[in-house]
């Protein structure tokens, strides 16, 4: 059955850089990033070639990916748009590369041009002018004590998003709303997900999911719930 599956390109042992460059999302390209959480997700429900082992070769082909500067790393998404950390062209170990929704996959394009805002070049700034010597007799006063501005009194607010989000906006809530509330404090993300199936097809769905949340170590959190007669 592998034989087959491979003969039939449905089965990988590997993956390449041109490969990912032309599978890119297209909801993703102008952003440059693509949460390796979605990335791994891409090869497990069948979205991209299937992988004999999906963790081990996308972190394998990921270190190898950013030593030759095919793709940038990153994680710790901030608000402006950068990230804490940013790998390009450097030796970088496996362990840093974690299916989590804050490390992003980042295109060539995308991981120099925030290379350059990290490392700025340094340019040479004017010499000081000499100032003017006080006189010898001269013999500054105590500076008068500056008045402290009195600080507003701080106040919490909680902020909810509500309503229904079609599906080729997901992707970008997960990459800039989300990351936006994680600025704040107590966020907290409540799921509620239907989709109507055909009878034969619903015991299918609900053992895949049951893995994939298994998968994500998600099992304890997240439930399936169908209806009568499942």
């Amino acid at each position: 059955m592998i034989s087959a599956l491979k003969s039939q390109a449905l089965l990988n042992e590997t993956v390449g850089a041109g490969y990912l460059e032309r599978r890119w999302p297209p909801a993703l390209k102008e952003v440059g990033a693509w949460p390796l959480a979605g990335l791994r997700q891409s090869f497990l429900n069948g979205a991209l070639t299937r992988l004999m082992d999906p963790d081990a070769v996308l972190r394998h082909k990921i270190v190898e990916f950013v030593g030759q500067g095919d793709f940038g790393l990153a994680s710790g998404h901030r608000p402006d748009g950068t990230y804490g950390r940013i790998w390009y062209r450097e030796a970088m170990a496996p362990e840093e590369v974690s299916f989590e929704a804050d490390v992003f996959l980042l295109t060539k394009a995308k991981a120099q041009a925030l290379k350059v805002k990290v490392e700025p070049e340094p340019t040479p700034g004017p010499s000081p002018e000499p100032g003017p010597q006080p006189l010898p007799w001269s013999t500054p006063g105590p500076s008068p004590e500056p008045t402290p501005e009195p600080v507003p009194a701080s106040h919490s607010h909680t902020l909810h998003l509500v309503g229904t989000i079609p599906p080729e906006a997901w992707n970008r809530l997960g990459i800039k709303v989300l990351p936006k509330l994680r600025t704040g404090n107590d966020l907290r993300v409540d799921v509620d997900l239907s989709v109507s199936l055909n009878t034969e097809l619903v015991r299918s769905m609900v053992s895949e999911l049951r893995q994939i949340l298994q998968d994500l170590d998600l099992e304890g959190r997240l439930r399936i719930e169908p209806d009568e007669g499942v």
